[in-house]
């Protein structure tokens, strides 16, 4: 590997690990923030459901810390046993954005719809791109067209990290928006459930910057075995 490769993939480890410290320190700071009006993760999602006049999508709650996610396929918010039952404002927030979800879901958001053709693609690639990649490296003298194929899988990956971008964004923004405009919150509250998912949001930003360095990396291995 280039030194320059290394620099940069130190930098951008060194970013995540940042990020991923202050989002768990938001969140355990926000989880002690009490909602006023006592409602759980659980009765926000219900709600905000109900208010966007969605009734198939189901909330369930799942095992596991940070496991909350939206499942399009079977229309279920699944959220982490700790937001589903707790009053908090880190569990409005994450309750809320889930759903934000489900809404995209609901209305046909493109990047949303996008994504989730690739999912079934990016899911095999994750489990074979890096044997491809390191095998195309090691063979890159005989056998080029291997790393090719390497890179192209990646690319789907690299792709997919970065359609996540306007789907968690957006989200985040329906979730914030209903919960203000109806009023779930104080201001305190509020604030602090903005500041919880903008560095959730963050941590995407960190995962699509090193997938695209990463493909830049053996783009640049690729081309140079070409020019040799």
């Amino acid at each position: 590997m280039g030194s320059g490769y290394l620099i940069i993939a130190g930098a951008i480890m060194l970013f995540s690990w940042l990020v991923s410290s202050q989002l768990k320190s938001k969140f355990e700071l926000y989880s002690k923030l009490q909602l006023r009006n006592g409602m759980s993760g659980a009765e926000i999602a219900e709600k905000m459901l109900a208010d966007n006049g969605i009734t198939d999508v189901r909330v369930i709650s799942t095992p596991g810390q940070l496991t909350d996610h939206y499942n399009p396929s079977d229309k279920t918010v699944n959220l982490s046993e700790a937001v589903y039952s707790h009053r908090n404002a880190a569990a409005a927030a994450v309750a809320a954005h889930e759903c934000g979800h489900a809404v995209q879901h609901a209305i046909g958001y493109e990047w949303l719809t996008m994504r989730s053709k690739l999912v079934p693609i990016v899911s095999v690639a994750s489990n074979y791109v890096q044997w491809i990649l390191i095998a195309g490296i090691l063979m890159i003298k005989v056998f080029p067209q291997l790393l090719l194929v390497g890179i192209i899988v990646f690319a789907a990956t690299t792709l997919f990290s970065i359609i996540t971008l306007p789907v968690e964004y957006d989200a985040s923004n329906r979730a914030l928006a209903w919960l203000e405009n109806k009023h779930m919150l104080t201001q305190e509250e509020q604030a602090g459930a903005k500041d919880a998912l903008k560095w959730a949001a963050r941590t995407y930003v960190v995962a699509a910057i090193g997938s695209i360095a990463t493909l830049l990396y053996y783009i640049s291995i690729y081309s140079g075995s070409r020019r040799n």
